[in-house]
């Protein structure tokens, strides 16, 4: 591993390279549906409201903003975890919304699917604890000391 990159991990810590990691994955998931949409199977609680388009944008300033709070001190991260929650919470309502109205029964697995291996996920990374967290600087460990 190289010098840049070992510290770049260290700064980041635990937390920080989960955020980073669901951050670019949400915005890149996001710029997919930009780029090419695909068909809105059990989406319509969605796009009675707007196109996939539109929502692609829920995921991509979602995933910013979790990738940048990677970047936040521990305790100072929550709101990029609140971030990466919004995109497949949303997601997953959608589905069982289309399940309930009979538009959609695939959409079942797929709620679960976004709520097991996107909310789940997000939800048990921050509880993780940070045990990486830097050292305070000299002249503060003296003075807690």
């Amino acid at each position: 591993m190289s010098k840049a990159l070992r510290r770049a991990r260290k700064h980041l810590g635990r937390r920080g390279v989960i955020l980073l990691i669901l951050g670019v994955g949400k915005a890149c998931w996001g710029a997919s549906f930009l780029v090419n949409p695909p068909e809105p199977v059990g989406l319509q609680l969605l796009t009675q409201a707007c196109g996939l388009r539109h929502w692609a944008w829920l995921w991509i300033v979602c995933g910013t903003v979790t990738a940048a709070s990677a970047f936040a001190r521990v305790g100072r991260d929550r709101i990029g975890f609140i971030a990466a929650l919004i995109p497949p919470t949303v997601w997953a309502v959608a589905y069982m919304a289309a399940v309930i109205t009979g538009d959609y029964s695939r959409g079942l697995w797929v709620a679960i699917w976004y709520l097991t291996s996107h909310v789940g996920v997000i939800m048990w990374a921050a509880t993780v604890p940070e045990f990486s967290v830097p050292k305070p600087p000299r002249g503060q460990r003296d003075e807690a000391g």
